[in-house]
């Protein structure tokens, strides 16, 4: 089995590498600790073919292969972490569910937009009561005429606050069978949305209130049934987050590496002390086995949608692996590691939000033993049966 690169991807591998030398190198710590999303980087990326690579060139996208956007996306994380969220933005998450079920006049309005890098996308699934546990989603679309009215609570987005449509998880009916989704650009009539608060890792989101906005039928993507083809495309989402972790870990070990052959103390330098290098072994260890599950779950995908066993194994060992690899980077480099005049500690911040979004590692680890024991398990508790 050869696990080397194709030379077409080494040759991508390399130009993705020179453009993110010459323009995002300088700037790198400034733009981790900017607020606003980078538009000039996106632009920029969109000019070089780095936005929409695995979608179709009709759709304005590359034609590429998912393994061609997670070597876009750990290439660009490692020489400016916060510009790797650009890529997710422009291929992986809800961008990448429109291109594949979105409508043709859909594309049109909001596709073309993303991948131009003017414009972002939201997805609007989780809801105050309905997290982990997303099919108890209460956000309902109600027929009127010939569109729907949506009510409902949205949290947790990221780009809320600026993003141009909202992809939103509704509910046409009952069950799972009933879940579907919309498109609600952030100018409807109703869509109204709080003050933001800020996670950890910097960025802001919004708690998003749908007061009986009107969608028509040209802003329908998936009606009931839809449920299991949006989780599907889901999958890519967590390919990104997955893959961030992995490459912001990696970031976070190549600048420990560099403070271990040079920094002192006690007369020698920290490399030469046995307990930092059994450190330094375990984060080795850890990368090369995530890299491995990340580019297995690649490779297989069918038709550039990743398998969910495959994704949650990956997802789940990569959030871990990055998290901890930050966090003894961090210990290794002291109190410089601590400050914001390094970007470990902003690598650290960001990969702990991945241990959470996208999928907790819990809820991976129940997906992954379905996988085990080829059944599902319901984690609600059992009914009581009537006498």
């Amino acid at each position: 089995m050869d696990f080397k690169f194709t030379p077409e991807q080494e040759q991508f591998r390399d130009a993705v590498r020179g453009f993110a030398e010459r323009h995002l190198r300088d700037g790198a710590l400034k733009r981790a600790h900017q607020e606003e999303h980078p538009w000039d980087v996106a632009k920029l990326m969109a000019e070089q073919g780095l936005m929409g690579i695995t979608m179709k060139e009709e759709d304005g996208g590359q034609g590429g292969s998912l393994m061609d956007a997670i070597i876009a996306i750990e290439t660009i994380a490692s020489v400016c972490p916060r510009s790797a969220d650009v890529i997710q933005a422009g291929n992986f998450g809800p961008v990448r569910v429109l291109a594949e079920y979105g409508t043709p006049d859909q594309k049109k309005r909001y596709l073309n937009k993303i991948l131009a890098g003017e414009s972002v996308i939201t997805v609007g699934m989780t809801e105050p009561e309905a997290g982990s546990a997303v099919t108890d989603l209460k956000t309902t679309a109600t027929p009127d005429g010939e569109g729907y009215r949506i009510n409902g609570i949205k949290v947790f987005q990221t780009h809320a606050s600026y993003a141009e449509v909202m992809l939103t998880y509704v509910r046409f009916g009952p069950g799972v069978g009933g879940i579907g989704s919309v498109l609600i650009p952030r100018d409807a009539e109703g869509f109204k949305q709080g003050a933001p608060s800020k996670f950890l890792n910097g960025e802001e989101w919004v708690q998003t209130y749908l007061d009986n906005v009107y969608v028509g039928p040209e802003n329908v993507m998936l009606k009931e049934g839809g449920f299991k083809k949006q989780i599907a495309g889901f999958n890519v989402e967590r390919i990104g987050n997955t893959a961030r972790s992995l490459a912001f870990g990696r970031y976070a070990y190549n600048i420990a590496r560099e403070w271990a052959m040079q920094r002192k103390q006690f007369g020698r330098l920290l490399c030469e002390f046995q307990g930092l290098q059994w450190k330094f072994a375990d984060m080795k260890m850890k990368l090369d086995a995530g890299q491995l599950l990340l580019y297995k779950a690649a490779v297989n995908a069918d038709g550039g949608i990743p398998s969910a066993d495959d994704t949650a194994i990956a997802k789940a060992f990569c959030n871990q692996a990055g998290f901890d690899i930050c966090n003894e980077a961090m210990q290794i480099m002291g109190g410089m590691g601590y400050t914001d005049e390094s970007l470990v500690e902003y690598c650290f911040r960001k990969c702990r939000g991945w241990m959470i979004a996208g999928g907790s590692i819990e809820i991976l680890k129940n997906r992954i033993a379905e996988g085990i024991f080829e059944r599902s398990f319901s984690q609600r508790p059992p009914k009581i049966s009537e006498k």
